[in-house]
């Protein structure tokens, strides 16, 4: 293994964990109900709750390119 290899596999490890946190903030069955409700009633959150598909083909594609 090269140092670019090694360097590729740690960042997209981080992308992993990043994309993690997206998809476990914005989905509303791991916030818990009353949080969620609370939360939906934020701007911000309706904002980042409407990538929540987005967050999650982020994480796939960086789950594939990290395996390889």
């Amino acid at each position: 293994m090269n140092l670019l290899s090694i360097q590729a596999i740690s960042l997209l490890g981080f992308s992993n964990l990043f994309f993690l946190v997206l998809v476990l903030f914005s989905c509303r069955c791991f916030v818990g109900t009353k949080i969620y409700l609370t939360l939906l009633s934020k701007n911000w959150f309706k904002k980042f709750y409407q990538y929540h598909c987005w967050y999650w083909w982020g994480f796939i594609i960086s789950v594939f390119l990290h395996t390889l």
